[in-house]
Formats: C-alpha cells, structure tokens, sequence
C-alpha cells in the first residue's frame, strides 16, 4: 500500500513539472552580452565575422523582437524593445560597422537594420535612438571601393519604403541645421524625462501622425523648418545607380521612384528645394551625355529604339539591345533620361517642375545649346540627331514644357521677316530645315516633325498660328472683310441665285433639286448642305487634278490610289483631335480687320521654309522630299480653321505677294508640265521609275532621275493632302471609319 501511495506521489510530482517559462528580455540581454563579451575577449583577431556566433545572435535578437510585438497589442511596447531603444543597440551596431571588426561587420549591420525596419510594423523612424543610427549608417553607404553595394542599396530601399508609407518621417532621415536643432532641443527635453520610459514614444500605426512628442518633430511645422537641405540619403542613392551591378543600379532606381512618388505635396517641396535631389539627377544626365562619342552615326541614333529605363537591367533587354559603336553609352543615356522622365510623370507637380527647369538649365542650356550652334556640321548632325531622339522620348508634361521654351522660346507676336535675335537657336534649327547638307536637313526637319507630334498647344502657335491669327494671307475688300466666301460664312439665301446658274452644281446633283426655287429660298438648311457637297468635291477634286494626267502613275500600279491614305489620315487627325481638349481653338474662322495691312503678312520662318522646299520638289533628293512632305501634312491635319483655310482651300484669293501651300504647288506644276515636255517617253520612264522604288523592277540606268523620283513625290504629296482634306470634313468622319 505505501508503494503503491509513494508510486502515485511521484506521478503526480511529474504531471505537475513544467518547463520553466522562457523569460524573453533575460534571452535577448544574453545574446547581446553575447556579442558585447566577443569585443571583451577577443582583440586583434582577424577571423571574419561569418565565422563567430555574431550572425546567429543578431538573428535571435530579430526574432524575439518580432515575436513581442506579435504578442503586444497595437498601442504596447515590450520589454525587449524597450531595451533595445533605451541602451541605444542600434547606435553601438552602427559603430561596430562603421569599425568594421571583425572584418564584414558592416555587411551584418546592415542586414539587421534592413530586416528591423521590414519585419517591425509599428512605426519607428521618428524616435530618435532609431533615426540617429539609420542616418549614421546613411552615411556609411556608397563609399568608394565598398564590398557591401548590395545590402547598401537593400537598405536604402527599405528605408525608402518606410518614408513612402509614413512620408512625415521624411525628416527624420534627412539632415540639416534646422533638424539638427530640433533634434538637439528633443534630446535634451529626453533626458529631463530620464523617469519614463521609451514606450511612450512609441506610436500606433493606426495614427502616426497624432503621435507628437519631444522626441519627434511635429508634421504640422512648416517644410523650412522640418525638412533638412543636406540629403545624405540623395548623394547615396544617385551614386547607387551608377553601380556596374545591375541588381544595385535598380534598386536605387526603385529607391528614388519611391522617394519622388510621395504624393504629399510638403514632401515634394522638401525634396525640390531642400535637396540637392533635381541636381544631382541633372548633373548625371549631363554626365551621361559628354560620355556619348562624338563618332556616331547619324543613321544609328535616328533608329535607336525607344528605351525604358528598366530595359539595360533585364535578361531580354540585354539580349536585343543594339549593338554599333557606342551604342553602350547611348542606352546608358536614353535609360536615364527615359528614368528622369518617369520620375516627373510620377512625381508631385512642383517636384516634377523643378526637376525640368533644372535639366532645361544644366543640360539644355548648359550643354546641348553649344553644341547646336557650333560651325563644324558633324557636330550639328550629330547633336541633332540626338536632340531628336531625346524629344521622342520625353513624354512628362513638365519637360515637354521645358523643351518647348527651350527650343522655339516664349514669343506670341507674328513674326518679323528679318527677326533672327528674337531666338537664336529657334531661327538657326529652322534655317538648318534648308541646309547646304541634305542629311542636317533631313535630320532637323525629323526633329520638327517629332515636336509637332508632342501635345503642346504653344508649338504649333510658335511655328505657324501665330502668322496666321489675322488672316492677312486674304486679299480685302472695302468692307474690311475678305473676298474669298465660304458657306460657312454666307447667307444661304443669297447664295441661291449664284447656285441655280451652277451647272456643274447642277450636273452633281440632278435639275430635279433645282425646279423650284422656292422651295430652296424657304430652306436654307437644304442651301447649306448642297454648298457643302460642293466644298467637298471641289476641295477634294482641287488636289488629286492637280498633278498633269502625264505625270500620274497611279492607275499603273496596284494599290497606288488616293485611298490608301484615307485609313492613315484618318488616324492622324483623331490624334491631332484628341490634343484639343485643353487647346481652345476657335471652331470657326475668325473675321479679318481692315486696319490689319495685307502688305504685312509673313508666313513666318518655319512655313517659309518648307515652302521654299518644296517649291524645288523636283530637283531635290528623294529623302528629302519624303521629309519635306511628311512635316506638311502633319501641319495639314490638326483641325485649326486658319490653318485649314491657308494650307488646304485651293479657292483663297491671297493678298499681293503672299502664297499659300497650293499656290506653291500650282507653280511647280507648271514648272513640271514644262519640263515634260523635253523629255522623251516621259511617262514609261516614270513609272518604270515608281516600281523601282517599289521593288518591283531591278534597277537601270535611267535619266533625269531626281525629276522623275521627285514627280511621284508630288503626286503622292497631292494625294496624301486630299485625303486629309477629305478626313477633315465632319459629315465624312463615318465614312473615313468604314473606310
């Protein structure tokens, strides 16, 4: 029976045994003795750090402080933080790395300060024994020389996440005089409180914000006294992104697409202008671009693709990227413009401003502009080709802006004829569209025609509305007006009489339309609709009539007619339609002033020259021609009723000494008819000549080849311009979509 009672006693003594419980601040303090003793009892050792018990114990202390905060509530500080805060670990780390013993200390430090920063949730960067360190180790990173770029730029990143969840913290990372002296009086009032204890310091992550204490700078204080002007965490990041590790450079390009994304507008005018974030970025560019060789060719930057600035840092991308001399650096420099771009589309306004206005100054200005206006026309050749490239490129508002003011300037009078101060650069690139080079003219005239596919409301007034606000192209009348009517502007009913004695009007439509005039007098809308089916066929028929029935070589080759370029004009003008939501152009044409003197109109530079350009269609190289008509019909297509009345109606009469497009066009034709005449076989040779171009005949030996190329230019030109004409009257927009 005792047996039995003292086997039963020890059962019991069994079940009742427990583990003690794990007290977690005695673990955490051991193995932070643990690495404190390693500095005690080892000196002058040379071991690396991998090969002590350091990694382990730094792993162990994470863990346990993720665990806490797993087990407090959201409002609660543990133990183990709060030693870890108030004994100031994350300072002696920072040291530690910084002494760089054992040797690839600082590449554990900056793990464990990256992993604290992601596997913490509770805000942190606002208490001071956290962002003290962190801006220490800031200041670590991007050394000369470092071994440790990859957790250098892990770090930044991370630490660039926490500024964009909680942007307030902005200021607690960076550092200035004004931060320096709040974070000195804070210091101060911390240790007259020494009787409390971190916790309190410690915010919820449901209200960061509300969460003020003497230890963390208010968010309502103004941007000049919160923010700092010396960015460590900028210079850091820009000189990142130059690492010849992939992983490194776009990390820091990630890093600094999430510092410029903040929406905050205080955030964005601390980093505008507190930082030296636009000037470095601007000095980079500029950088980037004197690394370009001033051996390229031409033909290469004018097919460089387009590329995204993450294209350098992907398998794919290094796989097809193109590869001639210099092509290197030309992606290195296309990527980063490409990137500072992105960054002003995703960027706050006001950052997005003064990022541009700083390329425009430090690289536009500061570099580009000489180089434009230098004698030697390689240079030009070259500098324009890349120009042009570049502003295929830029799509962010702000730089378009830029761009604009710094090619074509801020003039909104008409032009002078011989103005050339007003904008030196601007008058030069234009007078380069009619180069002694053809290759500079071609050249410049593709960096025009990529400007005028930019939506900006001011480069197409620069170049063109500006000369043609008043109308003064149009002979007037005594009555102030001008004497070419449309049945826009007419009276319907006293059109009537001019109609009924119309017989192509009545040929068109039939005499039953015409039986009683009546009937028309009481209609006038059925007046209106009838001079519009009029307007359209004359204004349609007025282009493809006007080359000589000699000169054509349509109807001898298939899939030659004006349709084909139906679909493409269509789709020009619906881009061109799609810019004027914010342009505000007038819907109709505006009515001429007698006190304006037709004596004084001047089409202006740019139109000057493509006139006089194309006035030698018939003796200039084909390239050329191709271009010549290309940035024409682009001007064709936006639906200004000005510049449709002066580039499109064949019918204007034009005041003494002015010319429209069509009036150049009517002289060259009868240039051509003139020259058709002394050359023998003249339209086998041409078409002969068209289905060379073609592919379709082997090439031989023909005379008069630039006429010939030239002819079929001018009736493709007058084809193209008729179908523009055709897209751009509004009853046949359903038509051009079935088309």
């Amino acid at each position: 029976m005792d047996m039995f009672s003292k086997l039963t006693h020890l059962f019991q003594q069994a079940l009742e045994t427990r583990e003690p419980p794990v007290n977690l601040l005695d673990s955490f303090m051991d193995h932070w003795k643990g690495i404190t003793n390693y500095y005690i009892e080892t000196t002058g050792q040379t071991r690396p750090v991998k090969q002590t018990d350091i990694p382990w114990r730094l792993k162990q202390m994470l863990d346990i402080l993720v665990y806490e905060e797993a087990q407090q509530g959201q409002e609660e500080m543990g133990p183990c933080m709060e030693y870890f805060l108030q004994h100031k670990l994350l300072e002696t780390l920072c040291t530690l790395g910084k002494a760089q013993y054992p040797p690839g200390m600082n590449q554990q430090v900056l793990v464990f300060f990256s992993k604290i920063l992601v596997q913490i949730q509770k805000p942190m960067l606002h208490i001071l024994n956290v962002y003290r360190p962190v801006q220490k180790l800031v200041r670590l990173c991007g050394l000369p020389g470092s071994q440790t770029e990859k957790e250098e730029a892990q770090f930044m990143f991370v630490v660039c996440s926490r500024v964009k969840q909680d942007p307030y913290v902005l200021n607690y990372i960076l550092e200035d005089n004004h931060s320096k002296r709040s974070i000195s009086t804070s210091e101060d009032t911390e240790k007259g409180r020494s009787g409390e204890t971190v916790s309190s310091n410690y915010p919820t992550a449901s209200n960061p914000a509300s969460t003020s204490s003497p230890q963390q700078h208010s968010p309502t204080d103004s941007p000049s006294t919160i923010f700092p002007a010396n960015a460590g965490l900028i210079h850091v990041l820009v000189h990142l992104s130059r690492s010849q590790k992939s992983r490194v450079a776009l990390k820091a390009f990630e890093s600094l697409l999430l510092l410029v994304s903040i929406p905050k507008e205080d955030t964005a005018v601390c980093l505008a202008e507190s930082t030296p974030l636009c000037q470095l970025l601007a000095e980079r560019l500029c950088e980037l671009f004197s690394q370009l060789p001033a051996t390229l060719e031409p033909a290469d930057i004018q097919s460089f693709p387009q590329t995204h600035w993450n294209v350098p840092f992907s398998q794919s991308g290094m796989q097809e990227s193109q590869s001639f001399p210099g092509s290197e650096h030309m992606e290195n420099f296309f990527a980063w413009l490409d990137f500072l771009d992105h960054l002003m589309r995703e960027a706050p306004k006001s950052l997005a401003v003064k990022l541009a206005k700083e390329i425009h100054h430090c690289w536009l200005v500061g570099v580009l502009q000489h180089e434009l206006l230098q004698m030697s026309e390689m240079g030009v050749l070259v500098n324009t080709a890349l120009l042009c490239c570049s502003v295929r490129h830029i799509q962010s508002p702000a730089m378009v802006e830029e761009l604009v003011s710094f090619l074509l300037g801020r003039q909104t009078q008409s032009e002078q004829r011989l103005d050339t101060e007003s904008h030196v650069l601007r008058y030069q690139l234009i007078e380069h569209c009619d180069h002694i080079s053809d290759e500079i003219s071609i050249t410049t005239l593709l960096l025009f025609e990529a400007l005028l596919q930019k939506p900006h409301r001011d480069i197409l007034f620069n170049l063109v509305l500006r000369n043609l606000e008043n109308r003064c192209y149009l002979t007037r009348t005594l009555g102030g007006g001008d004497d070419c009517r449309h049945f826009t502007d007419t009276d319907p009913v006293e059109e009537n009489e001019e109609l009924e004695e119309d017989p192509f009007f009545t040929d068109m439509y039939g005499e039953d339309e015409f039986n009683s005039s009546e009937r028309l007098l009481h209609r006038p809308q059925l007046i209106r609709e009838h001079l519009f089916k009029l307007y359209t066929v004359v204004l349609f028929c007025s282009f493809l009539c006007l080359v000589p029935q000699e000169a054509k070589t349509s109807q001898h080759v298939q899939g030659a007619r004006y349709e084909t370029y139906v679909h493409d004009a269509h789709e020009q003008f619906k881009e061109c339609t799609a810019f004027l939501l914010d342009w505000d152009w007038p819907e109709s044409l505006k009515p001429t002033e007698l006190s304006v003197s037709s004596s004084d109109f001047f089409e202006g530079h740019f139109l000057k020259v493509l006139f006089d350009r194309i006035g030698r269609i018939l003796e200039q190289p084909y390239e050329l021609n191709l271009q010549v008509t290309s940035v024409l019909s682009r001007l064709a297509v936006f639906p200004h009723p000005h510049l449709h009345e002066y580039l499109l109606d064949p019918y204007i009469i034009l005041a003494p000494g002015a010319r429209s497009l069509f009036s150049v066009l009517i002289r060259v034709i009868g240039e051509l008819m003139q020259r058709i005449e002394v050359i023998p076989n003249f339209t086998e040779k041409l078409v002969h000549v068209r289905r060379q171009l073609m592919g379709l005949d082997g090439e031989s030996g023909v005379d008069h080849m630039p006429l010939l190329k030239g002819v079929i230019i001018l009736e493709e030109f007058c084809k193209e311009l008729a179908a523009i004409a055709f897209v751009k009257l509004p009853r046949h927009e359903q038509q051009c979509n079935q088309i």
